[in-house]
């Protein structure tokens, strides 16, 4: 609460903002301008540069400091091809569902990922925010919210293109590492394994994480600023800045994927790992406080809710996927087709005839594949990278690796020169690359 006499600030909107993708073929552009939505065709090695800048420079995150600068510098010389990002920025899901109740979105969705340019031709803004959520495939219901707002078409792209690089960090060093394309999406989408449930749940948390900052950034019009004068005060301090609206977006969220019948344990399962990714998003909401006084003094503190770092989100999915709740189901090995639902099994406890943990942890029917070998579910990891000290043994599942050696030249010797930019001399060192055997 503000001091006794003292008038409550009102947040101030930010202006709406646009994000106009690069053209292919144009300069390199500096990464911490599009980190955040880095994707598809960019090496495996800028993960790391997304963990770091995404937190600390992307514009939707403005506010958010793990203390950690982008050094990015050493892996990519802080900037990557425009045509990497035209195509992260344009990234989206075209989205079918195969049952009429369910409302699946992000990696959930049952069609191939696409390249979709977000630029649109000039028109008038109610057009082309129409066009946008058209050419997205969504479901009548999902595209009538998406039409209600012209943020949300940018957003909806934004999470996804988040999501999917956060899943591919989080299993970078496992035999099954995000894989995304097509066909083995698909299949992995039919069966309920741990890996289908983690994609529910982060597919579900990106999209809460992007519409909350969306809001605070200013780019949606039917919402803003969190409000939340309700936080404990025990100091003289105020309410004010602008705070990420989780409100708005988890109930956006909610409605956006839509409760599935209670009938298909399938449908709940996916529902339910739906609902925890929000509540992990919740539960990392933060009370940020900017101090106001004379030298430095704390007299008085302006304080706002933002949410953790999107890396966080990742990092604490990745924990419950690996101590994910197994359920009742039978299914036929032969066919990959679920069956009848058998009685609840594992550790997950539910009460009544209601097989589902009450507590926010990802569930799963099936026990997953080895992912060792090519198949349905991924290509397998024959010539797969590994740290030969780290994890050349688990992903070869025993096969063995092999080693080549090779010389790479990287930036080095950086040197900041007045004024303003960074100098670097380019050294080249001989460095061992290991890949397992087929």
């Amino acid at each position: 609460m503000a001091p006794p006499g003292a008038q409550r600030p009102t947040p101030t909107r930010p202006a709406r903002r646009s994000v106009t993708p690069p053209l292919p073929g144009s300069a390199p552009i500096p990464f911490r301008a599009y980190g955040h939505a880095l994707l598809g065709p960019a090496p495996t090695a800028a993960l790391g540069c997304y963990k770091r800048a995404a937190a600390a420079t992307s514009p939707a995150r403005s506010r958010e400091r793990d203390g950690r600068p982008p050094l990015c510098g050493k892996m990519l010389d802080g900037f990557l091809p425009a045509r990497w990002l035209a195509a992260a920025l344009g990234l989206t899901l075209l989205l079918a569902a195969p049952r009429p109740s369910a409302a699946y979105f992000g990696l959930t969705g049952s069609e191939p990922l696409t390249i979709l340019p977000l630029t649109l031709e000039p028109e008038a803004a109610a057009q082309a925010h129409y066009k946008a959520c058209d050419r997205l495939k969504l479901e009548r219901k999902q595209r009538r919210m998406c039409r209600r707002d012209p943020g949300v078409a940018e957003t909806l792209v934004e999470a996804v293109s988040m999501s999917a690089l956060e899943c591919q960090y989080q299993f970078r060093f496992e035999r099954w590492n995000c894989t995304l394309e097509g066909r083995y999406r698909a299949s992995l989408l039919k069966r309920g394994f741990k890996e289908t449930a983690f994609l529910y749940a982060i597919s579900s948390a990106g999209l809460t994480h992007a519409l909350a900052k969306a809001c605070s950034a200013g780019r949606m019009e039917r919402c803003t600023c969190d409000e939340a004068p309700d936080l404990e005060n025990r100091e003289a301090w105020q309410w004010g800045g602008c705070g990420d609206n989780l409100k708005y977006s988890s109930k956006f969220v909610k409605e956006f994927l839509g409760r599935r019948s209670s009938k298909d344990l399938r449908a709940r399962v996916d529902f339910h790992n739906n609902l925890v990714g929000v509540k992990v998003i919740k539960a990392g909401v933060e009370t940020t406080c900017k101090c106001h006084g004379v030298s430095g003094s704390c007299t008085v503190r302006t304080c706002w809710r933002q949410l953790a770092p999107f890396h966080e989100v990742g990092k604490h999915l990745k924990h419950k996927y690996e101590t994910a709740l197994k359920v009742g189901s039978t299914t036929n090995e032969a066919t990959g087709e679920a069956g009848a639902i058998s009685p609840t099994r594992g550790r997950a406890s539910g009460t009544g005839s209601d097989p589902l943990p009450r507590t926010p942890e990802l569930v799963h029917l099936d026990d997953s594949p080895s992912f060792c070998l090519a198949g349905r579910f991924s290509p397998g990891t024959a010539g797969r990278r590994c740290h030969r000290e780290k994890n050349c043994e688990s992903i070869c599942c025993g096969r063995g690796h092999n080693t080549q050696s090779r010389v790479v030249t990287r930036p080095c010797q950086c040197q900041v020169r007045w004024c303003c930019y960074v100098e670097c001399r380019q050294c080249t060192q001989r460095e061992e690359v290991y890949t397992c055997k087929g």
